[in-house]
């Protein structure tokens, strides 16, 4: 089975295709010759997932899934979010967007957060949704060097590591894209024809 994944996030691969059965081949947007931006003008996560996985089948023809993620900080009612990755500007930068965080938790007793992603994939003509929630805390000053995006100061309930101080095997036993990514595959692999 040939499924693309619309991402040309090299990380976001590099987890997805680690936790893929054999079976299902992934094509990157390069690989299909996809080189433009996929609108993300959704007001949710769920919603701009659906939106980029509808637009590579309805330009490119193929089945496809796509992932969007936030990471909700309970003090600052749910924020970044959706912005996640436009945290602190469009240029997208993750030590800008991480030190924007921190310097609106300087003050804040509470640091739960979430990061929540959703899967959704087009089928044929038909769209699923896969949700993946991984709960934790933000920490007060950036720790490790794996992973990316918001990994550095976000530290799962239950461990005493950040996601930038695990591996990629031990993050994708309990993340968020891992949660939801397994969900996709349990799918695929019953309606497997």
């Amino acid at each position: 089975m040939k499924l693309v994944f619309a991402t040309n996030n090299a990380n976001k691969i590099k987890e997805i295709q680690a936790l893929m059965p054999s079976h299902i081949q992934l094509l990157s947007l390069e690989q299909i010759g996809c080189k433009e931006d996929i609108p993300e003008t959704s007001e949710t996560i769920e919603g701009n997932a659906l939106q980029k996985a509808h637009y590579i089948k309805e330009h490119y023809g193929y089945d496809c899934f796509a992932d969007d993620t936030g990471l909700e900080v309970e003090a600052l009612d749910g924020a970044p979010g959706v912005y996640s990755a436009r945290y602190a500007g469009e240029e997208k930068d993750n030590q800008a967007n991480m030190a924007k965080l921190l310097s609106e938790l300087k003050e804040k007793e509470n640091r739960s957060a979430r990061f929540k992603t959703v899967i959704a994939l087009v089928l044929g003509e038909r769209a699923f949704t896969f949700p993946g929630i991984c709960e934790g805390e933000i920490i007060s000053e950036k720790r490790g060097d794996q992973g990316f995006g918001y990994d550095p100061v976000f530290k799962p309930v239950g461990y005493s590591t950040t996601f930038a101080e695990m591996s990629l095997e031990e993050k994708s036993k309990i993340s968020h894209r891992g949660r939801a990514t397994r969900k996709l595959i349990e799918f695929l692999s019953e309606n497997n024809n």
